[in-house]
């Protein structure tokens, strides 16, 4: 059975010290020059306190919470990637690689620990824990990922009521408008299938979820700078769509191949069926 580094290269029977240095380099390169950015950029404009917890569960209908998750499983994914590269084994690579998501995102989340205006979150170690362990489970008994969760992305409205909160560029709101954000679970219908099976195995089924109506964590405010702003109701929206498994779609270039590995955690636009409390709405093409 093929590893999941076969996607990028053929897996290494031989530890490549070189590759191996490379990758702790970029990764620790990586890993200490966002920690500090976000230290002095973001975090150094609030007051600092001492260690404290802080319950955000209830925030953004539990978006950012999923979020976390995704971010700590597509994170997993590159850690095992990057070490099968190096020529590491299979089982140290699943639990090295593997847990770099969630090594990562505890991290950012002792700097929240230590932030007046945040605290460490609970919650999101949790979400943290989840994605890891989805992404670690899977590699450890299956020897390749059969389920997936990806990220879409579509503009909304809400930003121009706050955009201080939800972003005011497309980078800012990409991040923080969890209006405009869905996560999905994607499932690879040809992986439960017998392996003689003609069903086209880069055809995934997905389900997703996201909300609307949100201009705060746990409420909407009445007004913006003193300006009001209108009455938005709160909402939960699921979805159920289609997908592409994009390490699954046949080709002989090396670097499509290497491509398709790297954005394999964003959802292929296809048409969806949407349900919420405002009744159900279908989506010709859904972002």
């Amino acid at each position: 059975m093929q590893s999941l580094g076969a996607q990028i290269l053929p897996p290494d029977s031989i530890l490549h010290k070189k590759r191996l240095y490379v990758v702790a380099g970029v990764e620790g390169g990586l890993w200490a020059t966002s920690i500090v950015g976000l230290n002095y950029i973001w975090y150094s404009d609030y007051d600092r306190t001492s260690w404290h917890s802080f319950n955000d569960n209830k925030e953004w209908l539990q978006i950012d919470k999923v979020g976390h998750a995704t971010t700590s499983y597509f994170l997993g994914k590159i850690g095992y990637d990057m070490l099968r590269w190096s020529g590491v084994a299979h089982n140290k690579s699943v639990w090295f690689g593997g847990s770099l998501g969630f090594l990562y995102l505890t991290s950012i989340e002792m700097l929240d620990a230590y932030s007046q205006n945040w605290g460490f979150s609970w919650g999101d170690m949790v979400a943290n824990t989840v994605g890891s362990g989805l992404y670690m489970g899977q590699a450890a008994l299956w020897h390749e990922q059969r389920i997936s969760l990806k990220f879409s992305f579509h503009l909304t409205d809400y930003a121009q009521y706050r955009a201080n909160v939800l972003g005011s560029n497309f980078a800012e709101r990409m991040l923080k408008d969890y209006n405009g954000q869905t996560y999905w679970i994607s499932g690879n219908i040809y992986s439960f299938l017998p392996k003689q099976s003609r069903f086209p195995k880069w055809l995934n089924i997905a389900f997703g979820y996201g909300g609307e109506g949100m201009l705060g964590g746990f409420s909407n405010p009445d007004n913006v700078n003193g300006s009001p702003v209108p009455g938005f109701d709160r909402y939960r929206q699921y979805y159920f769509s289609l997908d592409v498994d994009w390490t699954k779609i046949p080709t002989k270039s090396k670097f499509l191949k290497s491509f398709f590995n790297v954005i394999s955690f964003i959802k292929f636009p296809m048409p969806a069926i949407e349900y919420s409390e405002k009744g159900t709405v279908f989506h010709s093409i859904y972002f």
